[in-house]
Formats: C-alpha cells, sequence, structure tokens
C-alpha cells in the first residue's frame, strides 16, 4: 500500500533524476533515494553514461544501513551488463527491505527483469508510485531504446496570430528573452539540434547552448542541406564554435561536393532520399547510433511540416509571443499544401500551457495518425 512517505521519497528521487537530464543519453535520467526509520540513508542519480547508476551512489552514502531500509527509484533497476554492471546485484548485496520503483524500464533488455529477480530474492517490490512523472522524465528512452530513433522536440516562435516571419523573412525577435533562455533549456537537454539549409542561410544560426551562469555546451548541429549549399563562412562552420556541425546531404552531392566541405573540417552525412528531400527516418536512426536520444528541429515551416508530415514529432514546443502581426504574405508556422478539413488537423494531447515572461508556452504531444 502506497503511503504518503512513499510518495514524499519517490518526489526526491525524482527531483535528483531531473539533474541528469542532458547528461545521460544514450541512458534513461534516474534518481534513488536510500530511506530508514524516517530518515534519508542515501541519495543518487546518474550523472552520465558509462558512470555508475542511482542506485549504486545511494547504496554507497547508505552503506551498511540499506540494509532493511526502503529503496525508491524512479526506474526499474537494470539487471543486465552494460557500461556498468547490473544495479540488481548491487541491491542484492545490500540486502534492503523493499524496492519501491516508479515505472519499468521499457528496454527489452530489461522489462521487468529487474523487478523479478529482487522479488525472487525475498525483497519486497511495489511498481506504480510517481508513475506519470516517471514516465514523462524519460519518455524520450523509452521511445528511442524500442524505435532505434532519437525522439523529436518540434519548437516554433510565433505571434498569436501564428505568424513565424514577415514578407520579408524578419523574424527576430518574435518572442522575449525569457523564451529564448527556455530554448537553450531544451538544446542543453537534447544534446542535438536540426534546421534546414534554408535557415541555415537566412539567419546564419550558432545554434549554441548559452545560459547564464553556465559554460557553453557542446552540442550537436544539424543542417538538412540535400544540395550543399550552406554558406562556407556560416556560424554553423566555424572551427572555434562550440558545436559539432554535421550537414545531412544526399549521395550524390556528397559526391560531387563532399571534399569542400570536408576541407573546411565539416562532417558529411549523405542520407537517401526523394525529389530533393531527405529520408528523415534513416536520419533520426543515425543520430540515435551516435547516442543523441533526443533532437531539438527548430528549422522554419517547411522542415517543420516535413517533420509532422512523416509522423516523426514526438512533442511539439509552442512559443506565442503576445503580438498580431496580420498581412497576407507574412510566413505562418506550418508550410506544405492548405488542408481542405478541419478534420485533417493535426491534434495535440497532453497539453500544458505556462507564462514565460510575457510568453506563453505550450507543450503537447502529436496525436499518431492511423495508419
Amino acid at each position: 500500500m502506497t503511503t504518503a512517505a512513499d510518495a514524499f521519497y519517490m518526489e526526491l528521487a525524482l527531483d535528483l533524476a531531473r539533474r541528469g537530464l542532458g547528461l545521460t543519453s544514450p541512458n534513461p535520467a534516474v534518481g534513488c533515494v536510500v530511506a530508514r526509520h524516517g530518515r534519508i540513508m542515501g541519495r543518487g542519480f546518474h550523472p552520465a553514461a558509462g558512470q555508475p547508476h542511482a542506485e549504486v551512489f545511494a547504496l554507497r552514502e547508505a552503506g551498511v544501513r540499506a540494509r532493511a531500509a526502503d529503496v525508491y527509484v524512479t526506474l526499474e533497476p537494470c539487471s543486465h551488463h552494460g557500461r556498468t554492471p547490473p544495479c540488481v546485484d548491487a541491491l542484492l548485496e545490500a540486502r534492503p527491505r523493499r524496492v519501491v520503483v516508479a515505472t519499468e524500464d521499457s528496454n527489452p533488455q530489461v522489462a521487468g527483469r529487474g523487478i523479478r529477480a529482487l522479488r525472487e530474492a525475498g525483497i519486497a517490490v511495489e511498481v506504480g508510485v510517481g508513475a506519470d512523472e516517471a514516465r514523462r522524465l524519460n519518455e524520450a528512452f523509452a521511445l528511442s531504446v524500442v524505435a532505434r530513433r532519437s525522439f523529436v522536440h518540434l519548437k516554433l516562435a510565433a505571434t498569436l496570430d501564428g505568424r513565424i516571419a514577415t514578407v520579408g523573412g524578419d523574424s527576430r525577435w518574435i518572442t522575449s528573452a525569457a523564451s529564448r533562455q527556455r530554448v537553450h533549456r531544451l538544446r542543453q537537454v537534447c544534446g542535438a539540434v536540426v534546421v534546414g539549409v534554408s535557415t541555415a542561410v537566412a539567419d546564419d544560426p550558432q545554434l549554441t547552448v548559452r545560459l547564464p551562469g553556465a559554460e557553453t555546451q557542446w552540442i550537436t548541429r544539424v543542417v538538412l542541406d540535400p544540395a550543399l549549399r550552406t554558406p562556407s563562412g556560416s556560424h554553423l562552420l566555424d572551427p572555434e564554435s562550440a558545436g559539432h556541425t554535421l550537414l545531412a546531404c544526399s549521395e550524390g552531392a556528397e559526391a560531387v561536393r563532399g571534399d569542400r566541405y570536408r576541407g573546411l573540417g565539416c562532417e558529411l552525412l549523405p542520407l537517401p532520399g526523394e525529389g530533393g528531400e531527405l529520408d528523415l527516418d534513416a536520419l533520426l536512426h543515425e543520430l540515435y547510433c551516435r547516442g543523441r536520444m533526443e533532437v531539438l528541429v527548430e528549422g522554419g515551416s517547411e522542415t517543420a511540416r516535413r517533420f509532422l508530415a512523416a509522423d516523426l514529432v514526438d512533442r511539439v514546443h509552442l512559443f506565442y509571443a503576445p503580438k498580431l502581426l496580420g498581412g497576407r504574405g507574412s510566413l505562418g508556422m506550418l508550410g506544405g499544401p492548405d488542408p481542405e478539413r478541419i478534420a485533417d488537423a493535426l491534434c495535440l494531447d497532453e497539453m500544458e500551457i505556462e507564462r514565460v515572461g510575457p510568453d506563453l508556452y505550450v507543450t503537447g504531444k502529436p496525436v499518431r495518425r492511423e495508419t
């Protein structure tokens, strides 16, 4: 039976797990608390791939006090050998009274095995405390480990009437500094950002992580550039920039113009495609194989349309400024052909709305279309 103490300690474990967001890819963010007789004996979180998991840090701090204690962990303890030994082994050695797990692991290598091993050893296991928060925390991991592609966040900034640029292409700055700071945090969490070549040419963005009080973080920047026309003087190709740039291009363009960009120190990522458009599934699988569990798509209306049309957007992040732009020529949030029916609209679920400075920040998950 779940108690108020269980909910309290699991919330502490979730707070610890959040400290690893953006640092653990391709692993999940996990937190752990060891409690006994109403006191915390140990705490831990997974800080980065290849380092010990949350349970190990918490059990080390608790020491012998972990015996007959309650262990609260935000994700099922792993039972397989990866870069580190199984956390189940550490728990079996510590012999706690009970292990409270927020949610089972979606990784097929684990998938209930850790919970089963603990129960078979006579340790009580309770599953489901804080489950909703835990699933949201690791929704990217849950999808990527099964689909073997990066989880896609789509970010768009617009006026209240849905305009992202004037007829002349001016788009700086629609939203506030507070919203831009939030976007930098999204970049930090994802570790990879994707734009179309039109954005690279028109805006010459840096696409780095610049947060107050934090050092600039290295980030993977991907330009969808089928014909390889990113300017050689672009910020994205600056060797002094705190970011690694991948130019995703067609196989034909790579053969003809690849040497020029390699000479600039840029990495090319040739991808299959048709009609001048690259295979986005292949792109996301490649990024997943490179250890990028999440990507932030920041391209313009056409790039947003392509990811949505391919049913590859997993969460949208919409920043609305308290402005009305109007006009027939100003650019809307999404490109593509005009829909004829309201029934053709893409629906969002799990909607959340927040004030960020003067702006509205709306998040939601696209409802998957039936095929």
